[in-house]
């Protein structure tokens, strides 16, 4: 090998080292690969033969197209698109005679990367069919992940994981992408150090590094608090909690706002664990968050007291009134304040007592939202917390000066992670409101403060199509919406109006909750008339590609035989952000993991390019005649045969109900007014019919609502309207 090549092994860290073969010829397969990654895979294949694999016409890296002009370097060109499988495939076997390794260079496609591929899913699925072995290379640079407030790394510093060879007919596109998506999992789990760090340990150097450039607005008041004053009222706060609470988890009973903020950070400086209730359950489901927590001491307002009458609220000596005693620790607030600027992290976390390592250690109790079942107790470890904040951050890459829009209740799993934890820690503006209903009030927040990210459902983004003028959301980057399905009737009357495409991400509180999200395309590096394909960064209908480190398969509902991943089924998730459990609840907590894997409950497929489609959840399928029917496929159908498709607001609700023939029978509630329901139902089921849906999948019976039960989150409220459709029948 030359002497004077300007890289050498030692910022490269290799994975699955085993897997490389010391004999024989097979083609590397790379997510990615620039030109310096290349010169250290030609080291580790010192005494191999090696030929490179290239496009003609691809986009890459000045100094790699020098490389591979080479004398004593080989080049296959070929063209996907116009060379026949058969010329391919003897070309590459061809280029294997005498055990050489055969490196596929892909395009360097676009400014920002999928977090599995850069190579489109048609020109992977061509590439494996040139019937030779084939050997997964995830390749991940440490900083396109690194947190902030972390350790910097240098773009020399790279992760090499392989996977094992793939032969024969494993040899194929839903096995590849299965495999990278493992070795992206590997690859976060085992090389990312700040995965170790503890919640409180990263946001005392989120503070520190962001507290004089960034700040939260309390668009109740507009009061507008510098992160550094933010953290010093903080940890005053936290002393107070530290000696009135005994147990080690803490109840929160608040909306967004700058007071939920300084309450959560309280509680984590503190050493305890925050409870965010929600104060929208019923009785019953708020008891048992309670009870199940063993909280003995909750944060609110007195103001919020006041409002929410109807919460069962404990007796008065469990609750700590932050307006009324926060005016006290002026003095207190001075010293924090001081200390805060003059002690380096290590020190001030010693302080207060805060580890730097959480590791899998609770960080946070939340329950879920009750939509299909009673509230479960999530477990969200440090681990998890980190990871999804680093997961998310990564994906977006927004800048210091870039503002989020928080409205989404912090009982909210996504209120939680991406609207106190992320702004903190990656250093943004955050602007807060505690409804997301007001949504005109919530426009002249966003215009006001410029606000770049802005985080919603597709119940509450049908208000912004009501009075909100254009010119509002002019500065908005990404419109993230979450928590149910995206009707595409509401993408495309937003995106009409605004001018901003709504991005459909996924997410389950046991996920901590963002497992994926469509983006923006990127900004093109490449000339598309030279024959290059750009990598999209989202696709309608989907919920987009999985977070990095995230790893997906795919079995039968029923069964729970392995599926290929562009088959429909059963989804499960492996990575560092699945929670730790259900809190006391092993039995349940068994039902959905599996050897580190977590079963969602939700059905869906991946396609050629590794974007994720959400076809339903379980608990919203009927078995009907023994046939498995997607209650939103058929609200979608219904929506369309109703001529609904403006309707800013949910005007129906698909439920089964228990059938004695069928075993389930569906009941379609709707909030129309309209004929006698018998007759409007047959007229509605002739329509479908003529549309080509099987009879099964169409409603038996139409039941009229006043209007159709949603909870706070945006979600449908599924088991209320379970519970009024039998009523009905």
């Amino acid at each position: 090998m030359p002497s004077d090549k300007p890289v050498t092994l030692k910022d490269l860290t290799i994975l699955g080292r085993e897997h490389l073969p010391s004999s024989g010829g097979f083609m590397i397969l790379p997510s990615k690969l620039g030109y310096f990654d290349l010169l250290r895979l030609e080291m580790l294949l010192e005494d191999r033969g090696v030929v490179y694999l290239v496009e003609r016409g691809a986009a890459l890296h000045p100094l790699l197209k020098v490389h591979l002009e080479k004398e004593d370097v080989h080049a296959l060109v070929i063209a996907p698109s116009e060379t026949e499988p058969k010329a391919y495939r003897d070309a590459v076997a061809g280029a294997m005679k005498g055990s050489s390794v055969v490196i596929y260079l892909p395009a360097e496609a676009a400014a920002m990367s999928s977090p599995m591929t850069t190579v489109p899913g048609a020109k992977l699925e061509f590439l494996l069919k040139a019937g030779v072995p084939v050997l997964p290379l995830y390749v991940h640079r440490r900083q396109d992940t690194a947190l902030p407030v972390g350790r910097r790394y240098t773009d020399a510093e790279v992760v090499f994981t392989f996977g094992a060879l793939l032969k024969g007919d494993e040899a194929c596109l839903p096995v590849y992408q299965e495999q990278l998506m493992l070795l992206a999992e590997q690859t976060m789990s085992e090389a990312c150090p700040a995965l170790d760090m503890s919640l409180g340990y990263a946001l005392i150097q989120g503070f520190k590094k962001h507290g004089v450039r960034n700040s939260i607005a309390d668009g109740k008041d507009d009061k507008i608090l510098r992160y550094d004053k933010v953290f010093a009222v903080a940890l005053a706060l936290s002393q107070v909690v530290r000696k009135e609470t005994k147990k080690e988890r803490v109840g929160i009973i608040l909306p967004p706002g700058l007071g939920g903020l300084l309450c959560n950070v309280a509680v984590i400086m503190a050493g305890k664990i925050p409870v965010n209730l929600n104060f929208t359950a019923g009785r019953a489901a708020i008891d048992s968050a309670i009870r199940q927590g063993d909280v003995d001491r909750f944060l609110t307002a007195d103001i919020f007291v006041r409002k929410m009458q109807s919460f069962p609220w404990p007796p008065s000596k469990q609750l700590i009134l932050i307006e009324r005693l926060i005016p006290k620790l002026k003095l207190s607030i001075t010293k924090w304040l001081v200390i805060s600027k003059l002690l380096p992290s290590a020190l001030l976390a010693a302080l207060l007592g805060i580890s730097k390592k959480g590791g899998r250690r609770e960080a946070l109790l939340l329950f879920t939202s009750g939509s299909s079942g009673q509230p479960k107790g999530v477990v969200l470890s440090h681990r998890n917390l980190i990871s999804n904040v680093m997961q998310f951050g990564s994906r977006l890459g927004l800048k210091s000066t870039d503002s989020i829009l928080g409205t989404l209740p912090l009982f909210h799993s996504f209120g939680c992670t991406v609207t106190l934890w992320y702004p903190i820690i990656y250093g943004l503006h955050l602007v807060t409101y505690p409804t997301p209903l007001e949504t005109k009030k919530l426009a002249e927040l966003i215009e006001k403060y410029r606000v770049s990210l802005m985080i919603s459902t597709p119940t509450f983004l049908r208000g912004y199509l009501r009075g909100v003028n254009r010119e509002a959301l002019a500065s908005v980057k990404y419109c993230v919406t979450g928590a149910e399905k995206l009707p595409r009737t509401v993408a495309d009357a937003f995106e009409s109006r605004f001018g901003r495409r709504v991005l459909e991400g996924y997410g389950l509180t046991e996920t901590s909750p963002v497992s994926n999200v469509n983006l923006p395309d990127p900004d093109p590096l490449g000339a598309p008339e030279n024959g290059y394909v750009l990598m999209p960064g989202h696709r309608q209908g989907s919920v987009g590609q999985l977070m990095p480190g995230l790893a997906l398969r795919i079995t039968h509902p029923e069964s729970g035989e392995p599926l290929s991943i562009h088959e429909s089924g059963m989804i499960w998730f492996k990575g560092p952000n699945i929670f730790e459990g259900y809190h006391n609840d092993p039995k349940r907590t068994q039902e959905v993991m599996d050897d580190g894997w977590f079963r969602t409950g939700d059905i869906g497929r991946v396609d050629l390019d590794g974007f994720l489609y959400i076809e339903g959840r379980l608990s919203r399928f009927s078995k009907i005649g023994g046939e498995m029917v997607p209650h939103e496929t058929v609200e979608e159908a219904l929506v369309k045969a109703m001529g609904l498709e403006n309707e800013t607001t949910r005007k129906i609700a698909v439920v089964g109900v228990p059938d004695p023939g069928k075993g389930e029978a569906l009941v379609l509630l709707t909030s129309m007014p309209g004929g006698p329901e018998h007759q409007e139902i047959l007229d509605l089921r002739y329509r479908l019919l003529e549309k080509g849906m099987p009879p099964l999948w169409i409603p038996k019976k139409m039941i009229r609502v006043s209007d159709i039960p949603v909870l706070a989150s945006g979600k449908l409220d599924v088991q209320g309207c379970e519970k009024v459709a039998l009523a009905g029948m």
